[in-house]
């Protein structure tokens, strides 16, 4: 039988997460179930269960800050995109730096609310655990002997040998433990475990994550991962015919204090009329969304790119990815230099710098700025000022809200950011292989 959640989102700011000292996961605003519908609270709104930035923060320096990170992510996704498959891949440990979001979910019996990172460019799901060593805190961690339906999966099942690595005695016992780097100078340890995960009314038992145990280097997400990706262990494929392989989502604005963000998982709900693209598959990483970018036009000139350089590839990694987690679209360096380059013609300057923008303006000539419109195979996104755009606190400066990919040798990958999909139904569906975008206010 097909169901349909929706799953409450809300933004992650990590310098506000690492603060958090709670004592146990806390909702402020706990909603009866009704249905599949739960609310969305935003991390700066009165229901958030996490302190609230400083008042001298403003929202255009938290992105900023978050945005001064893409570039490692974006390096770690390109690494991937060339790498063999793994059946257990570990999410970049810059992902906790960049502009999340995170939905409501509960692990055990009873179950332990956690407000876990989604990420839809990797597959597993993980979370802390109570005896977790450097986890930035235990606090609010998943307590495994609490739970009644909790287990760790063994060296000899099958899920086990799969995992990249993996620790097991050279006997085949015990239980699987696994390490992985974790972004950089980071390292990720697990127990390959089994419970009960629940996602608003669905329950689903004997879901496979990684309980850490110990994390060196930098922070990880304090509650943890779910993994939207397409392999083995997401959490698409753990559902099967829960989810049918379908899910949508609406990402909210960052300047939200209400919204109403949300992720449907499962057909039931979807749109009915919506254009898609097709979706693409890279063997070598499967997790990835990839989708074809065929041009890009500023205002009515159609951009001068090279076709190699939007073209997918799958033995280099090359093309263009959706992804959740990066905070502003990154274009590898030409293509970038092309369409900034088209833009800033169009508009008149002077121009400065802030921060990862290098295309600001007076925010006076924000209404005549060119609109820029994304050209994919069979739909044109038409992009809305506020998903191009970027303003100061001040509010006396507009940026452009794009960037160049690092310039390294893996820099063959352009990144469709969390920042352009605000606001927009972002459709996935990994059974008949498209990615459907409609306009949707989730503000």
């Amino acid at each position: 039988m097909e169901h349909s959640s929706i799953l409450a989102i809300l933004l992650l700011f990590t310098i506000c997460l690492s603060t958090s000292s709670n004592a146990a996961i806390h909702d402020p605003c706990p909603i009866p179930k009704t249905g599949s519908d739960l609310s969305v609270i935003h991390i700066y709104g009165k229901c958030s269960p996490f302190n609230p930035p400083k008042p001298a923060s403003s929202w255009v320096n938290t992105v900023l800050n978050m945005a001064s990170s893409d570039p490692e992510r974006v390096t770690y996704l390109s690494s991937l995109a060339a790498q063999k498959p793994t059946s257990v891949p570990v999410a970049s440990g810059q992902v906790i730096s960049t502009g999340n979001y995170v939905v409501r979910a509960k692990i055990g019996t009873p179950g332990q609310l956690m407000f876990m990172v989604m990420d839809t460019s990797n597959d597993a799901a993980w979370v802390p655990c109570t005896a977790c060593t450097g986890c930035s805190s235990t606090a609010s961690a998943f307590a495994p002997n609490t739970s009644t339906t909790y287990g760790p999966v063994d060296c000899s099942v099958p899920d086990c040998t799969a995992v990249s690595g993996l620790a097991c005695p050279t006997d085949g016992s015990g239980t699987c433990q696994f390490t992985r780097p974790y972004g950089g100078d980071s390292t990720f340890s697990a127990t390959l475990s089994r419970d009960t995960l629940t996602l608003g009314n669905d329950t689903i038992p004997s879901y496979a994550f990684g309980c850490v145990n110990a994390v060196t280097g930098g922070s990880a997400p304090p509650q943890g991962l779910l993994g939207l990706g397409r392999g083995s262990m997401s959490l698409l494929s753990q559902t099967g015919s829960l989810y049918s392989g379908v899910f949508s989502y609406c990402l909210p604005s960052f300047k939200s204090y209400y919204f109403s963000g949300s992720l449907k998982l499962g057909p039931l709900g979807q749109p009915k009329s919506i254009k898609t693209t097709p979706l693409l598959k890279n063997p070598h990483r499967p997790s990835l969304y990839y989708v074809n970018l065929i041009g890009i036009s500023v205002g009515r000139v159609n951009v001068p790119i090279a076709p190699e350089l939007l073209a997918f590839n799958p033995s280099s990694g090359a093309g263009t990815i959706i992804d959740s987690g990066t905070v502003i679209t990154r274009f590898v360096q030409p293509v970038y230099n092309a369409t900034r380059d088209e833009f800033r013609k169009q508009l008149a300057g002077p121009f400065s710098t802030l921060g990862a923008f290098d295309t600001c303006f007076a925010a006076t000539n924000d209404e005549v700025a060119p609109v820029i419109t994304l050209h994919f195979e069979g739909l044109d996104l038409k992009l809305p000022l506020e998903n191009s755009l970027i303003h100061s606190s001040s509010g006396s400066l507009a940026c452009l809200a794009m960037a160049a990919a690092p310039n390294n040798v893996n820099s063959v990958l352009n990144v469709i950011a969390n920042l352009q999909q605000q606001n927009l139904r972002i459709l996935f569906d990994t059974v008949n292989s498209r990615v459907g975008i409609a306009r949707e206010v989730c503000n």
